[in-house]
């Protein structure tokens, strides 16, 4: 399908959800952010805490850290994306298998309004709505935020009551 959008690339608003849970996974997810502030024509507006979750689908596994960003942005969504992956690369990230556990994970939730289905992106991220561990970082930024095709966040994490997520205390 490709992508659409009604903004230009100029101070756009993207969201990224970043985990870890290998190789002191508190300190990966500090250090992604302030990778995060030196992007290129960007600049990060607020992180949430930190959230520590229970893996999804591969269970033998770390616990999660978890948290989301908010950045402004001049870099066009696959431009963003490819920093991301250099982030992930720096940090040792290795993909092995589908969910496998992982020092960093960056991935793009959302890109202003942005709906893209293609090959190398899929925005709004396909399983977001459906992950407390990324609608609950999110809302403590954005409490109002409305996810493209599904509605409040706020709504969309009540569905998720099941999934066990809790704060980190040591920020």
């Amino acid at each position: 399908m490709g992508c659409i959008s009604s903004s230009h690339h100029a101070g756009c608003r993207a969201f990224i959800a970043l985990g870890s849970n290998l190789d002191d996974p508190v300190s990966q997810v500090r250090r992604a952010f302030d990778e995060l502030a030196r992007l290129p024509s960007s600049r990060l507006l607020m992180h949430s805490s930190l959230y520590r979750s229970a893996p999804m689908e591969r269970l033998d596994q770390p616990d999660f850290i978890n948290a989301v960003a908010q950045i402004e942005t001049g870099l066009s969504p696959y431009d963003l994306l490819n920093a991301l992956l250099e982030i992930e690369h720096r940090h040792g990230r290795v993909r092995e298998y589908s969910n496998a556990p992982r020092t960093l994970d960056l991935d793009i939730l959302m890109y202003d309004d942005l709906q893209c289905n293609d090959r190398y992106l899929v925005l709004p991220h396909p399983r977001m709505h459906q992950r407390a561990f990324v609608l609950q970082p999110l809302l403590e930024i954005a409490p109002d935020v409305r996810i493209p095709g599904h509605g409040a966040a706020a709504e969309l994490l009540a569905a998720c009551a099941g999934q066990w997520l809790e704060r980190e205390q040591h920020q």
